[in-house]
């Protein structure tokens, strides 16, 4: 039997773990998911991960942080990492003579989308320090998503909406070669997220017209069949204190 694919990651927000889940989900593939297990039990298990005295093994150097998957014996960690993995594995990159090198272009996109749409969109109300609580960096957060709205998001934006007009694209509404690829469901997740965390924000820029394929893009992953029926399931996790936080004060309109 071909072993369960699992992924060690916390409980009580999407996360960056998300991005692995949409995977798994989409490819209809059996997995474990330690954020199902409970605050206390799945804390133990990563937290064993993480703990100074696990030194990793023969083959597996101790990770530095979840999101981990584990598949057999094997242990890896890091979004891009663990997608380029299970990619081939789930179908979810195109495959076939001349392809070889279509994963490293499905990577690129993905690590555009998470750098400009998920580690931004966090250091908007964490600008200062990670450890710090939100209220201690709230005047820097302000002018921080403020220069975000104002510059990063509609360059983010644009940059997409490019990829989607591009030759490479494909016929479809998918970013590269005309088929759903991994890519196509981390930046879903990262427009998602945004969206939560600058709903007015995103709603404007949805009206203006500028992104119209960078939309439709949206909507066509979220009505993928297994899509679908996750977002309405009990495992797909609301947002709260992860890294898309709401803070009204943060989405305003630039002026």
């Amino acid at each position: 039997m071909a072993a369960t694919y699992e992924l060690l990651y916390w409980p009580g927000a999407p996360g960056r773990g998300e991005h692995i889940r949409l995977a798994l989900e989409e490819a209809g593939a059996s997995y474990s998911d330690t954020a199902r297990l409970g605050m206390q039990a799945c804390g133990d298990i990563v937290w064993a991960q993480m703990g100074d005295d696990n030194l990793g093994d023969a083959t597996n150097p101790p990770p530095y942080a979840p999101q981990i998957l584990r598949h057999g014996d094997l242990l890896i960690s890091q979004t891009s990492n663990i997608l380029s993995y299970l990619g081939p594995r789930l179908g979810l990159v195109p495959t076939g003579p001349g392809k070889e090198n279509d994963i490293y272009k499905i990577n690129g996109l993905v690590l555009t989308a998470l750098d400009g749409l998920s580690n931004e969109v966090h250091d908007c109300h964490h600008p200062i320090a990670k450890e710090l609580y939100y209220e201690d960096q709230k005047t820097e957060a302000i002018r921080r998503s403020k220069e975000f709205i104002k510059t990063r998001l509609p360059k983010h934006l644009g940059y997409f909406e490019k990829v989607l007009k591009g030759e490479a694209s494909g016929d479809g509404p998918w970013l590269y070669g005309g088929t759903l690829t991994y890519a196509d469901l981390v930046l879903f997740q990262c427009l998602d997220g945004t969206q939560y965390a600058f709903p007015k924000v995103i709603s404007a820029a949805k009206e203006s017209g500028k992104y119209n394929r960078l939309f439709q893009h949206y909507e066509a992953v979220k009505s993928r069949p297994r899509i679908s029926a996750y977002l309405a399931s009990e495992r797909r996790q609301g947002y709260t204190l992860g890294i898309y936080r709401y803070y009204e004060e943060l989405d305003v309109l630039p002026e």
